[in-house]
């Protein structure tokens, strides 16, 4: 099991700029694949961003690309989500998860239901 702890949420007008982090503990970090989610009031969790275990392959939900990007550094254990030209519909509370199988399974994952691991969210709200 992994213990994952998000940080870096708040509130942003518009157009601004959000960077979140998430600290995991617990296992081999770097075997496995992580991802953001995020889940909006009234709305099922969807995906935001995912990234494989080396970092060289990512995916990216349509309602974010070319404005969210996903990263890890390995040595820090740490994974993050630079959030750009945020919208008012980019609000919900964001999640980071790790992946439930290792890297010598499948390189990457995107759908909630391959992450076994989940922080305990931070929220994001962006005024317009």
């Amino acid at each position: 099991q992994v213990q994952l702890v998000e940080s870096g949420g708040g509130l942003v007008q518009a157009g601004g700029s959000l960077r979140l982090s998430c600290a995991a503990s617990g296992r081999t970090f770097s075997n496995y694949a992580m991802g953001w989610f995020r889940q909006a009031p009234g709305k099922e969790r969807e995906s935001v961003a995912a990234i494989s275990w080396s970092g060289g392959k990512t995916y990216y939900a349509d309602s974010v690309k070319g404005r969210f990007t996903i990263s890890r550094d390995n040595d820090l254990n740490t994974v993050y989500l630079q959030m750009n030209s945020l919208k008012p519909e980019d609000t919900a509370i964001y999640y980071c998860a790790a992946s439930s199988r290792p890297r010598w399974y499948s390189e990457l994952y995107s759908e909630p239901v391959d992450f076994g691991s989940w922080g305990q969210g931070t929220q994001v709200t962006v005024s317009s």
